[in-house]
């Protein structure tokens, strides 16, 4: 078992959890991915690391209600506890010396950007990070990022802060202005992926993407996160989650992310009706016991 030591909510609907697991931490690096299950009878979730806390043995995980689980997750608290957090899994971000690297997050794909960021910063890298959001209230880990940069950049959609635009628009303006870049890295929505890849394919310029396909296993077997790269079948779980983005199939990989998304649908409505009931019985409870 697994205990939530902080938790926190960063947005609407986002929040930030540190969990004691002392010997995944030890072992965990940048880029690297664990699977957490709430209960029992819980579905497997994967999640990328957003923070390591050695010293307290603290993983640091920032979850994104958009469906059943999810939801029941964020309603979990302090001093409750994760059936299983299984851990690190996948392959470490390559960090070597590249020179100038822009590391890109979007949503909740902005997190696991932190660690990789400070990771290409202790090898020697200017690490110059781009964040965006769909508006201001939706930003989140600008300090975080600010601390692991020699730059942070933000873009919001509707140009509530920062740049009016996305993460590309910044990207590009970069490019067309002769700013030397090196390497690429971008983790956040496919649609965001997909945008930057094409923004840095025809300057050719090194990019990595880590994907975030539907998981089971998280060791290879179930093979239900496969993708295409390089005209290649891979396993993001163990072959990734990072590809060079200018091989990957995103068009066959949003395919295949879409087929559950009516089921989702479904058993997210479900439990929040039954999140509703609970809460107005809970209410109407309160109310009898202070007459």
């Amino acid at each position: 078992m697994f205990e939530i030591i902080d938790k926190c909510e960063l947005c609407e609907k986002v929040h930030q959890f540190k969990i004691k697991a002392p010997h995944l931490v030890e072992k965990a690096k940048a880029g690297q991915f664990v699977i957490l299950r709430h209960g029992e009878n819980g579905e497997r979730v994967p999640m990328s690391i957003g923070g390591l806390d050695r010293k307290n043995g603290l993983l640091t995980i920032v979850i994104q209600e958009v469906g059943k689980t999810s939801g029941a997750m964020n309603r979990m608290k302090i001093g409750d506890h994760f059936t299983d957090v299984v851990g690190p899994l996948g392959i470490p971000s390559h960090v070597e010396k590249f020179g100038n690297c822009v590391c890109i997050g979007g949503g909740v794909g902005i997190p696991p950007i932190r660690p990789i960021a400070q990771a290409l910063k202790d090898a020697g890298n200017k690490v110059i990070s781009i964040i965006g959001a769909r508006t201001k209230n939706l930003l989140i880990f600008q300090e975080e990022l600010s601390e692991a940069s020699d730059r942070l950049l933000i873009s919001t959609d509707d140009g509530s802060y920062g740049t009016h635009g996305f993460v590309t628009t910044i990207l590009q303006k970069m490019i067309d202005d002769g700013e030397k870049i090196d390497m690429v890295i971008a983790i956040g929505p496919v649609p965001m992926m997909k945008a930057v890849v094409e923004t840095t394919r025809k300057p050719k310029i090194k990019t990595f993407v880590s994907l975030n396909p539907i998981m089971v296993d998280g060791t290879g077997m179930c093979g239900a996160c496969r993708v295409t790269v390089g005209g290649k079948t891979k396993f993001a779980c163990v072959d990734g989650p990072e590809f060079d983005g200018h091989e990957v199939d995103f068009d066959e990989m949003t395919k295949r992310m879409k087929m559950y998304v009516k089921y989702e649908k479904q058993a997210y409505d479900k439990f929040l009706h039954n999140d509703h009931c609970r809460l107005e019985k809970a209410a109407k409870k309160l109310e009898q016991e202070s007459k």
